[in-house]
């Protein structure tokens, strides 16, 4: 059990966006339908509006889904990634809720949240520190042995 390193990190969010984009499109389908299979335009008034409250809240269900009920995401678990509170636990909703808002803060300012891990002492991003929760690293145990 180690922390994780900024590339392991950045290629687990590389695969959960291409799986949160898959389910993005699946949400989308409803609205253009609404729309006579027109696209959604900026602007377009309420139904602008509730199209973006619906992607997030679909990106919100993921991620707390997934952290709380098992530690990890489907990318996290394909790069031996599990979240964990100070004390080695799965995160509350709570904190995961932190973990979330605070991860899109970090990269706002041209990711500089997420390369603060390379500055840091405990190698932890900014929604780790604001989160109280931590991504591990569990390295896989070569089946040769």
């Amino acid at each position: 059990m180690a922390n994780t390193g900024l590339l392991r990190r950045l290629a687990a969010i590389l695969y959960d966006s291409l799986l949160l984009l898959a389910l993005w499109f699946l949400a989308t389908v409803p609205f253009i339908a609404i729309e006579g299979g027109e696209s959604i335009e900026p602007g377009s008034g309420p139904l602008h509006i509730v199209y973006q409250l619906t992607l997030i809240g679909v990106a919100y269900a993921f991620f707390i889904g997934f952290w709380c009920h098992r530690g990890r995401t489907l990318g996290m678990q394909s790069w031996g990634l599990q979240l964990h509170t100070a004390d080695g636990k799965l995160p509350s909703v709570g904190a995961a809720t932190i973990r979330f808002f605070a991860a899109i803060l970090s990269w706002l300012p041209l990711g500089l949240g997420f390369l603060w891990q390379l500055w840091d002492a405990e190698q932890l991003t900014w929604h780790d520190r604001l989160s109280k929760t931590r991504l591990v690293y569990y390295p896989r145990e070569k089946a040769d042995k």
